[in-house]
């Protein structure tokens, strides 16, 4: 047999049989078994069939999710991670006011619904006299209350769902 197929016969058979060392659901905690469920993206494991197989969304909370692709919605996106719980814009500039232009990062960092489970990075970018555009400090407080208006949002979604 050749070296090649060697490997490959050793990657197929630790593909096969790595699943198999993972701690089941029984032995752990039923915290860490519920934190293994809530989270991510989760491919289905052929060797547990009699297990069924649920589809898994995104892997941060929906409401803060929503709502924050809801607040920022008048800025064009440029990135959206919904497994990572991040949001990326790209430059927006005020049409009535086209001598500044913002770029804001949203990042969901948990899967609760909690106000530290969410940061706001605002950039803000000046235009020079010649056209170009140069970085400038932004008010601390910008992030802050788009960070309270996207925790808003997200308590009027999770109202609206409890209330159906």
């Amino acid at each position: 047999m050749s070296d090649s197929r060697i490997l490959g016969a050793a990657l197929l058979a630790a593909l096969l049989f790595l699943p198999a060392c993972s701690t089941s659901g029984s032995e752990a905690s039923p915290e860490a078994a519920s934190s293994q469920r809530s989270s991510g993206f989760r491919l289905p494991n052929p060797l547990r069939s009699n297990q069924p197989v649920e589809p898994e969304g995104i892997g941060v909370n929906g409401y803060l999710w929503r709502a924050s692709l809801d607040t920022i919605s008048f800025m064009p996106l440029s990135e959206v991670d919904p497994f990572g719980g991040v949001i990326i814009t790209d430059w927006y500039a005020n049409p009535q006011m086209t001598s500044e232009r913002f770029k804001l990062t949203v990042y969901i960092l948990d899967t609760r619904l909690r106000a530290d489970g969410l940061a706001v990075n605002v950039f803000r970018q000046v235009r020079e006299a010649d056209g170009g555009w140069i970085d400038a400090e932004t008010d601390p407080q910008t992030s802050y209350e788009i960070e309270n208006a996207i925790l808003t949002r997200a308590r009027q979604l999770r109202i609206a769902r409890l209330e159906d």
